[in-house]
């Protein structure tokens, strides 16, 4: 074991060649929307909030790549800049609940104790619930918006971080090289940091692909009911439901929003896949 992971640790980066075809695509799709949202002011034709009541439900065509909404915005220009606040909120929504949750996993599962089974029975007691009704009942009552809804992820999102993380330090404290590193006399936070946390970190990144997919979804179906981002802000989620009224006569206000939304989460899905299939390789 401890010359596996000591081999998996000390291996040279993956050429690209190596990476699994899913990855690769994977990657390609969120690389591609990551710029798109980034260059949004440069590849869009106009303002996203921007009214032309003249063009009102204008199918895709010379109106326009994705057409018209009730109001006469741009789809495409609007789909680009919500870009820009989903993958916030998906990143967001990830970094804090990871950098908090791996923090608690590594010092419980490590040290245990008292503070170790509070911590578990913290986790078992919001794992207990829908995470999409934990969310929604924060946000409902702190209000809605972009830095509630992220506080909201924050708040249930780490315990399934502190958790695996926790299993995995559990199994690795107790391996042949840590007792090793134990035995030449090096601090406990050093082991801790330096030999412990970076194995343990490798099912998280996995994990974290799949969180930031929920995390958009969730941001999403917040905005499609009104209490994530709000109007005149595009969001895919709210453009969604923008378009609900109109979906027989105007289907593309909800259709290229929804594919947005697919396209970014199966680019994210592939991603965790390959990753996943990477770390077996490696072990």
């Amino acid at each position: 074991m401890s010359e596996q992971v000591i081999e998996m640790t000390s291996r040279p980066g993956v050429q690209a060649d190596e990476l699994p075809l899913n990855l690769k695509i994977g990657m390609a799709v969120v690389i591609a929307w990551v710029l798109l949202a980034v260059l949004a002011p440069w590849v869009t034709p106009a303002d996203p909030n921007a009214l032309d009541l003249d063009n009102v439900l204008q199918p895709p065509g010379a109106a326009g790549l994705m057409g018209t909404d009730q109001v006469g915005r741009d789809v495409f220009t609007r789909v680009v800049f919500a870009a820009r606040i989903d993958l916030w909120i998906g990143f967001a929504g990830v970094v804090l609940p990871l950098l908090i949750g791996v923090t608690a996993g590594l010092f419980s599962g490590y040290f245990g104790g008292a503070a170790d089974a509070l911590l578990m029975r913290v986790v078992d007691i919001t794992l207990a619930f829908p995470f999409f009704v934990l969310v929604l009942a924060i946000v409902a009552a702190l209000g809605p918006g972009v830095g509630n809804l992220i506080i909201a992820l924050a708040l249930v999102g780490w315990v399934s971080y502190a958790r695996l993380v926790r299993a995995e330090v559990m199994v690795i404290r107790n391996a042949e090289y840590i007792q090793a590193v134990r035995t030449l006399g090096f601090n406990r936070f050093y082991i801790l940091f330096r030999h412990v946390m970076p194995n343990a970190m490798a099912p998280v990144i996995v994990y974290a692909m799949t969180d930031m997919l929920l995390v958009i979804l969730a941001g999403a179906g917040l905005g499609f009911i009104g209490l994530g981002v709000q109007p005149p802000t595009a969001e895919w989620g709210a453009m969604i439901a923008d378009g609900q009224p109109y979906i027989e006569e105007a289907w593309w206000i909800s259709l290229f929003p929804g594919l947005a939304a697919i396209s970014f989460g199966i680019g994210l899905s592939l991603i965790g896949d390959g990753l996943a299939r990477m770390l077996r390789v490696s072990n």
